[in-house]
């Protein structure tokens, strides 16, 4: 998978797999999602965070994280064929970082950079019903504004009917735990490579010729 920059290929389709993680739950979801674009043949996967915010008017994050994928630019939107969004719940909406970011897409939005593009979404939660869903919907709002089309997960996967960890038809979901260390259970890992896998090939279906 890319986390280096890079422009997208002119042959392969790429998948923006953007996330916020605090724990580093959020960031093993994007991980499998990320496996499961690569999966799919003539697809590579972008991973890429955003840095955290602060109630201060101050920098809080170096220009380049310690670990982990790159930030994000807004030419990654550009440059996609996909996009995977995930972050952690907050109070049942998505983490204000990850909303931050999104406050400052109005050219692309303008522009209509990622107009007709598929997107899905995955998230992690404290509890086992901490927001899970509405977070999911939650994030899926400005993607709808930006004219993206939603993929979510099917019930031809029997793992939505079994699973007791995460895992929901908006999109892959995990339960970390109150602190964050509870492993991803085997539905959740194998709900959130399927979710990278339909990404990808409704992607590589709906590319627009270069």
């Amino acid at each position: 998978m890319n986390t280096a920059h890079s422009h997208s290929s002119s042959v392969n389709a790429t998948i923006l797999v953007l996330y916020y993680s605090r724990h580093g739950a959020t960031r093993k979801l994007a991980e499998l999602i990320a496996q499961g674009v690569e999966s799919v043949p003539g697809c590579d996967a972008r991973l890429r965070t955003v840095p955290a915010v602060s109630t201060v008017a101050e920098a809080v994050e170096p220009d380049v994280p310690a670990s982990g994928a790159p930030y994000v630019e807004l030419s990654d939107l550009e440059e996609c064929d996909g996009l995977a969004l995930g972050s952690p719940t907050r109070f049942g909406n998505m983490a204000a970082a990850m909303k931050y970011f999104w406050d400052g897409t109005a050219p692309q939005w303008l522009s209509g950079a990622l107009s007709g593009k598929p997107a899905g979404v995955f998230t992690s939660t404290g509890s086992m019903h901490g927001g899970q869903e509405s977070t999911l919907l939650s994030m899926m709002i400005p993607l709808l504004h930006h004219g993206m089309l939603l993929v979510g997960l099917p019930y031809t996967h029997p793992e939505l009917m079994n699973t007791n960890s995460g895992g929901t038809p908006y999109g892959a979901s995990h339960w970390a735990g109150v602190n964050g260390n509870q492993p991803l259970s085997d539905d959740s890992r194998t709900l959130a490579i399927a979710l990278g896998k339909r990404l990808a090939e409704t992607a590589k279906q709906l590319r627009r010729p270069s």
